[in-house]
Protein backbone atom coordinates (compact mmCIF):
# COMPACT_ATOMS: atom_id res chain seq x y z
CA UNK A 1 0.00 0.00 0.00
CA UNK A 2 1.21 3.61 -0.88
CA UNK A 3 1.57 6.17 1.38
CA UNK A 4 -0.35 9.78 1.22
CA UNK A 5 -0.53 12.76 3.16
CA UNK A 6 -3.35 12.87 5.70
CA UNK A 7 -4.11 15.86 7.95
CA UNK A 8 -1.99 15.03 11.04
CA UNK A 9 -5.51 16.18 13.12
CA UNK A 10 -7.03 13.15 11.79
CA UNK A 11 -4.55 11.07 12.54
CA UNK A 12 -4.65 12.72 16.25
CA UNK A 13 -8.23 12.40 16.46
CA UNK A 14 -7.90 8.20 15.47
CA UNK A 15 -5.05 8.42 17.86
CA UNK A 16 -7.34 9.42 20.46
CA UNK A 17 -10.64 7.61 19.94
CA UNK A 18 -8.63 4.61 19.92
CA UNK A 19 -6.26 5.34 23.39
CA UNK A 20 -10.16 6.02 25.04
CA UNK A 21 -10.50 2.97 24.75
CA UNK A 22 -7.49 1.53 25.20
CA UNK A 23 -7.13 3.40 28.54
CA UNK A 24 -9.89 1.82 30.18
CA UNK A 25 -7.91 -1.19 31.16
CA UNK A 26 -5.97 0.83 33.94
CA UNK A 27 -8.93 1.83 35.69
CA UNK A 28 -10.68 -1.17 35.14
CA UNK A 29 -11.46 -3.35 38.46
CA UNK A 30 -10.89 -7.00 36.34
CA UNK A 31 -7.22 -5.59 36.18
CA UNK A 32 -7.25 -5.29 40.06
CA UNK A 33 -9.15 -8.42 40.34
CA UNK A 34 -6.94 -10.38 37.82
CA UNK A 35 -3.72 -9.41 40.01
CA UNK A 36 -4.94 -9.48 43.33
CA UNK A 37 -5.63 -13.19 42.46
CA UNK A 38 -1.56 -13.70 41.80
CA UNK A 39 -0.92 -12.01 44.45
CA UNK A 40 -0.30 -7.60 43.37
CA UNK A 41 -2.65 -5.83 45.11
CA UNK A 42 -0.84 -2.47 45.54
CA UNK A 43 -2.97 -0.05 42.45
CA UNK A 44 0.56 1.46 41.24
CA UNK A 45 2.50 -1.94 41.21
CA UNK A 46 -0.70 -3.20 39.00
CA UNK A 47 -0.31 -0.40 36.45
CA UNK A 48 3.77 -1.10 36.58
CA UNK A 49 3.61 -4.52 35.81
CA UNK A 50 0.51 -4.53 33.48
CA UNK A 51 1.91 -2.11 31.14
CA UNK A 52 5.77 -2.93 31.62
CA UNK A 53 5.58 -6.34 31.43
CA UNK A 54 5.97 -6.37 27.56
CA UNK A 55 9.97 -5.12 28.53
CA UNK A 56 10.59 -8.46 30.81
CA UNK A 57 11.92 -8.27 33.87
CA UNK A 58 13.80 -4.63 33.72
CA UNK A 59 14.39 -2.30 37.03
CA UNK A 60 13.04 1.29 38.11
CA UNK A 61 15.11 3.05 35.56
CA UNK A 62 13.65 1.39 32.57
CA UNK A 63 10.01 1.48 33.94
CA UNK A 64 10.66 5.47 35.08
CA UNK A 65 11.94 6.14 31.38
CA UNK A 66 10.12 4.73 29.34
CA UNK A 67 6.74 5.94 31.61
CA UNK A 68 8.56 9.22 31.59
CA UNK A 69 5.98 11.30 34.00
CA UNK A 70 6.32 9.04 37.38
CA UNK A 71 8.82 9.90 40.17
CA UNK A 72 11.49 7.56 39.92
CA UNK A 73 11.16 6.66 43.87
CA UNK A 74 7.63 5.60 43.43
CA UNK A 75 8.42 3.03 40.46
CA UNK A 76 11.44 1.80 42.60
CA UNK A 77 9.59 1.15 45.57
CA UNK A 78 7.46 -1.22 43.20
CA UNK A 79 9.87 -2.04 40.49
CA UNK A 80 11.64 -4.57 40.48
CA UNK A 81 9.76 -6.41 43.77
CA UNK A 82 6.98 -6.69 41.55
CA UNK A 83 8.69 -9.60 39.45
CA UNK A 84 9.00 -11.38 42.55
CA UNK A 85 5.08 -12.30 43.08
CA UNK A 86 4.47 -12.22 39.39
CA UNK A 87 6.71 -12.79 36.41
CA UNK A 88 6.04 -10.50 33.24
CA UNK A 89 4.41 -13.58 31.42
CA UNK A 90 2.30 -13.60 33.89
CA UNK A 91 1.87 -10.26 34.17
CA UNK A 92 0.51 -10.22 30.32
CA UNK A 93 -1.70 -13.06 30.45
CA UNK A 94 -3.32 -11.50 33.31
CA UNK A 95 -3.71 -8.44 31.22
CA UNK A 96 -4.98 -10.11 28.26
CA UNK A 97 -7.59 -11.83 30.62
CA UNK A 98 -8.43 -8.41 32.27
CA UNK A 99 -8.82 -7.07 28.80
CA UNK A 100 -11.48 -9.40 28.10
CA UNK A 101 -13.19 -9.24 30.82
CA UNK A 102 -13.39 -5.16 30.36
CA UNK A 103 -14.53 -4.96 27.08
CA UNK A 104 -17.43 -7.25 27.37
CA UNK A 105 -18.42 -5.73 30.86
CA UNK A 106 -17.76 -2.57 29.04
CA UNK A 107 -19.07 -2.96 25.44
CA UNK A 108 -21.28 -6.08 25.55
CA UNK A 109 -20.68 -9.20 23.61
CA UNK A 110 -22.34 -8.33 20.72
CA UNK A 111 -20.07 -5.23 20.48
CA UNK A 112 -17.26 -7.36 21.23
CA UNK A 113 -18.31 -10.33 18.78
CA UNK A 114 -19.54 -7.74 15.90
CA UNK A 115 -18.27 -7.57 12.66
CA UNK A 116 -17.07 -3.36 13.30
CA UNK A 117 -15.20 -4.74 16.14
CA UNK A 118 -13.74 -7.20 13.60
CA UNK A 119 -13.43 -4.48 11.11
CA UNK A 120 -11.57 -2.03 13.35
CA UNK A 121 -8.67 -5.15 14.17
CA UNK A 122 -8.04 -5.26 10.44
CA UNK A 123 -8.08 -1.78 10.06
CA UNK A 124 -6.17 -0.59 13.40
CA UNK A 125 -3.34 -3.20 12.83
CA UNK A 126 -2.77 -2.32 9.00
CA UNK A 127 -2.05 1.11 10.86
CA UNK A 128 0.37 -0.55 12.84
CA UNK A 129 2.13 -2.11 9.66
CA UNK A 130 4.01 1.27 9.15
CA UNK A 131 5.35 1.69 13.08
CA UNK A 132 9.14 1.76 13.31
CA UNK A 133 11.01 0.39 16.19
CA UNK A 134 13.86 2.44 16.61
CA UNK A 135 14.10 4.59 19.36
CA UNK A 136 10.61 3.14 20.43
CA UNK A 137 10.88 0.95 23.32
CA UNK A 138 7.95 1.06 24.85
CA UNK A 139 6.51 0.20 21.08
CA UNK A 140 9.02 -1.70 19.95
CA UNK A 141 8.62 -4.09 23.29
CA UNK A 142 4.90 -4.91 22.51
CA UNK A 143 5.43 -5.35 18.49
CA UNK A 144 7.59 -8.28 19.87
CA UNK A 145 4.57 -9.49 21.13
CA UNK A 146 1.87 -12.08 19.29
CA UNK A 147 -1.27 -10.54 17.35
CA UNK A 148 -4.27 -12.52 19.32
CA UNK A 149 -7.07 -14.31 17.51
CA UNK A 150 -9.86 -12.74 18.59
CA UNK A 151 -11.10 -9.57 16.95
CA UNK A 152 -11.51 -7.78 19.89
CA UNK A 153 -8.45 -8.66 21.70
CA UNK A 154 -6.38 -7.96 18.27
CA UNK A 155 -8.44 -4.56 17.95
CA UNK A 156 -7.05 -3.73 21.67
CA UNK A 157 -3.37 -5.10 21.13
CA UNK A 158 -3.46 -2.61 17.76
CA UNK A 159 -4.67 -0.09 20.18
CA UNK A 160 -1.75 -0.83 22.30
CA UNK A 161 0.95 -0.30 19.70
CA UNK A 162 -0.42 2.71 18.07
CA UNK A 163 -0.39 4.13 21.53
CA UNK A 164 2.56 3.29 22.57
CA UNK A 165 4.59 4.30 19.35
CA UNK A 166 2.97 7.93 19.84
CA UNK A 167 3.80 8.15 23.04
CA UNK A 168 7.50 7.41 22.65
CA UNK A 169 7.59 10.02 20.21
CA UNK A 170 6.26 12.18 22.46
CA UNK A 171 8.34 11.87 25.07
CA UNK A 172 11.32 12.54 22.08
CA UNK A 173 9.02 16.03 21.86
CA UNK A 174 8.98 16.49 25.34
CA UNK A 175 12.59 16.47 25.71
CA UNK A 176 13.18 19.13 22.55
CA UNK A 177 10.37 20.92 24.67
CA UNK A 178 12.84 20.90 27.77
CA UNK A 179 10.51 20.23 30.03
CA UNK A 180 11.29 17.34 32.95
CA UNK A 181 8.76 14.35 34.28
CA UNK A 182 6.34 17.05 36.40
CA UNK A 183 6.61 19.94 34.46
CA UNK A 184 4.95 18.23 31.38
CA UNK A 185 2.18 16.76 33.90
CA UNK A 186 1.59 20.10 34.91
CA UNK A 187 1.49 22.02 31.60
CA UNK A 188 -0.58 19.07 30.53
CA UNK A 189 -3.14 19.72 33.58
CA UNK A 190 -2.94 23.35 32.84
CA UNK A 191 -4.71 22.37 29.40
CA UNK A 192 -7.25 21.07 30.96
CA UNK A 193 -7.03 17.75 28.92
CA UNK A 194 -4.69 16.35 31.67
CA UNK A 195 -5.47 14.46 35.20
CA UNK A 196 -5.99 16.78 38.08
CA UNK A 197 -3.66 17.27 40.83
CA UNK A 198 -5.40 14.79 42.99
CA UNK A 199 -4.66 12.02 40.43
CA UNK A 200 -1.35 13.04 40.06
CA UNK A 201 -0.28 12.82 43.27
CA UNK A 202 -1.66 9.59 44.16
CA UNK A 203 -0.36 7.86 40.91
CA UNK A 204 2.17 9.34 39.76
CA UNK A 205 3.88 9.90 43.43
CA UNK A 206 4.59 13.48 43.46
CA UNK A 207 4.26 15.73 46.39
CA UNK A 208 2.19 19.09 46.59
CA UNK A 209 5.34 20.70 47.38
CA UNK A 210 7.26 19.43 44.27
CA UNK A 211 4.00 20.31 41.91
CA UNK A 212 4.61 24.21 42.99
CA UNK A 213 8.18 23.92 42.45
CA UNK A 214 7.72 22.56 38.86
CA UNK A 215 5.20 25.42 38.48
CA UNK A 216 7.71 28.16 39.70
CA UNK A 217 10.18 27.03 37.26
CA UNK A 218 7.86 27.04 34.42
CA UNK A 219 6.41 30.39 35.50
CA UNK A 220 10.72 31.33 35.21
CA UNK A 221 10.25 30.54 31.88
CA UNK A 222 6.74 32.25 31.37
CA UNK A 223 4.77 29.37 30.20
CA UNK A 224 2.77 29.45 33.64
CA UNK A 225 1.07 32.28 35.33
CA UNK A 226 0.71 33.01 39.18
CA UNK A 227 -3.04 31.31 38.81
CA UNK A 228 -0.86 28.27 37.32
CA UNK A 229 -2.64 28.87 34.00
CA UNK A 230 -1.02 28.49 30.59
CA UNK A 231 0.76 31.88 29.16
CA UNK A 232 0.27 32.51 25.43
CA UNK A 233 3.97 31.26 25.27
CA UNK A 234 2.78 28.28 27.22
CA UNK A 235 0.25 27.77 24.87
CA UNK A 236 2.00 28.31 22.10
CA UNK A 237 4.62 25.53 23.59
CA UNK A 238 2.07 22.71 23.91
CA UNK A 239 0.30 23.11 20.81
CA UNK A 240 4.01 22.59 19.32
CA UNK A 241 4.54 19.53 21.32
CA UNK A 242 1.53 18.28 19.97
CA UNK A 243 2.22 19.43 16.43
CA UNK A 244 5.84 17.61 16.57
CA UNK A 245 4.21 14.54 18.24
CA UNK A 246 1.92 14.83 15.12
CA UNK A 247 4.80 14.73 12.77
CA UNK A 248 6.59 12.00 14.20
CA UNK A 249 3.70 9.85 14.34
CA UNK A 250 2.26 10.65 10.81
CA UNK A 251 3.18 7.37 9.41
CA UNK A 252 0.49 4.34 10.45
CA UNK A 253 -2.31 7.19 9.47
CA UNK A 254 -0.80 7.46 5.96
CA UNK A 255 0.07 3.74 5.55
CA UNK A 256 -4.07 3.55 6.39
CA UNK A 257 -5.27 6.47 4.12
CA UNK A 258 -7.17 9.18 4.97
CA UNK A 259 -10.37 6.60 4.13
CA UNK A 260 -9.38 4.15 6.41
CA UNK A 261 -8.33 6.58 9.20
CA UNK A 262 -11.51 7.99 8.62
CA UNK A 263 -13.45 4.70 9.21
CA UNK A 264 -11.51 3.65 11.97
CA UNK A 265 -12.04 6.98 14.08
CA UNK A 266 -16.06 6.53 13.45
CA UNK A 267 -15.43 3.09 14.93
CA UNK A 268 -13.13 3.86 17.70
CA UNK A 269 -15.21 6.84 19.02
CA UNK A 270 -18.56 4.69 18.87
CA UNK A 271 -16.85 1.83 21.24
CA UNK A 272 -15.19 4.59 23.37
CA UNK A 273 -18.64 6.78 23.98
CA UNK A 274 -19.75 3.28 24.84
CA UNK A 275 -17.34 2.32 26.96
CA UNK A 276 -17.49 6.09 28.35
CA UNK A 277 -21.33 5.34 29.18
CA UNK A 278 -20.46 2.35 30.87
CA UNK A 279 -18.82 4.39 33.73
CA UNK A 280 -14.79 3.24 32.56
CA UNK A 281 -13.33 6.57 34.04
CA UNK A 282 -13.50 8.24 37.57
CA UNK A 283 -15.83 11.32 37.37
CA UNK A 284 -12.88 13.40 38.66
CA UNK A 285 -9.84 12.17 36.63
CA UNK A 286 -9.84 15.44 34.42
CA UNK A 287 -9.51 18.84 34.75
CA UNK A 288 -7.02 21.36 36.40
CA UNK A 289 -8.09 20.97 40.51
Amino acid sequence: MTTAAVDPRAGRRCHNALNSLHATLYFSPDLGREFSELGVTDSRAINFAARAAALGRVGPGVVAATFYNYKYELVAEHVPAVWEIVSPEQALQARARAVDATLRRLLDDDVVESEEMAEAARLALRATEACTRAARPLYAAHADLPVPEEPHLAYFHAATLLREHRGDGHLAALMSAELDSLEAVVTHTATGKGMTPKWVFGTRGWSQEEWDAAAGRLGKRGLLDGDGELTEAGVALRAGIEAETDRLDRAPYEHLGAEGVVRLTELATGFARRALAAGAFPANLLGKS
